[in-house]
């Protein structure tokens, strides 16, 4: 498999897609292309982006082109076992199905306003009554998914899974603008910074020397 990614600074959705490669525990190639330089207009603009009409993260599996961190999830998730990515119970699975669509679609104040940039931290920042809304309705979903099915581990439904994926970049999201959230979010998410597989991604992110200016100020500021 080859999974083709942006910045691992910037690129919440590359984050999404690279971590459903890990889980899935299957060999995969990575390759990165810088987000908005010269590299990325003239990539993809090829064979290799066609699909995705330019965007990533795109898993190319043999002759299969999946692009789309959920789409990827799921077929990673058809490929080996589903229990690898959803939970076992099917009331669980309902609501892990339902959050990381909400999440795919939905939370646009706080993305718009507060881009992903693991290497930044702000002390101190402003936030907008619809970010704020964004972030309550977030806390509202792990904090059901962790109190009816999180019992048998840390995560948002005990074991590490497709949810924990979609909303890893939230949990990079809330470190960077220095969110103020109630102690299960917080354990949740040291739990989710911990996780090997972040702190890979983390290291990497911080070894990059791509700067995309857009993403280096503090929107909420303005």
């Amino acid at each position: 498999m080859k999974l083709i990614i942006g910045n691992k600074n910037y690129s919440s959705w590359s984050l999404r897609g690279w971590l459903a490669c890990k889980q899935s525990g299957l060999p995969f190639e990575e390759i990165t292309v810088p987000l908005y330089g010269e590299e990325w207009d003239k990539k993809r603009q090829g064979e290799d982006f066609a699909p995705s009409h330019g965007k990533v993260p795109i898993l190319w599996d043999g002759e299969t082109v999946v692009w789309d961190s959920l789409a990827i999830v799921d077929w990673l998730a058809d490929k080996t076992h589903r229990d690898r990515f959803w939970p076992k119970d099917e009331t669980a699975r309902g609501m892990a199905r339902s959050m990381c669509a909400e999440m795919h679609s939905g939370f646009a104040s706080l993305r718009n306003q507060h881009p992903m940039n693991i290497r930044q931290e702000y002390s101190s920042i402003t936030i907008a009554e619809n970010v704020q809304a964004d972030v309550v309705r977030i806390l509202g979903l792990w904090a059901e998914a962790r109190a009816r099915f999180g019992k048998q581990g840390p995560f948002l439904f005990g074991t590490f899974g497709a949810a924990d994926i979609m909303y890893a970049p939230v949990v990079s999201r809330f470190i960077t603008y220095g969110f103020t959230l109630p102690g299960f979010a917080q354990s949740y998410m040291d739990t989710i910074m911990e996780h090997e597989w972040m702190r890979e991604w983390c290291d990497a992110a911080g070894e990059e020397n791509w700067v995309i200016e857009q993403f280096e100020q503090d929107n909420s500021a303005k």
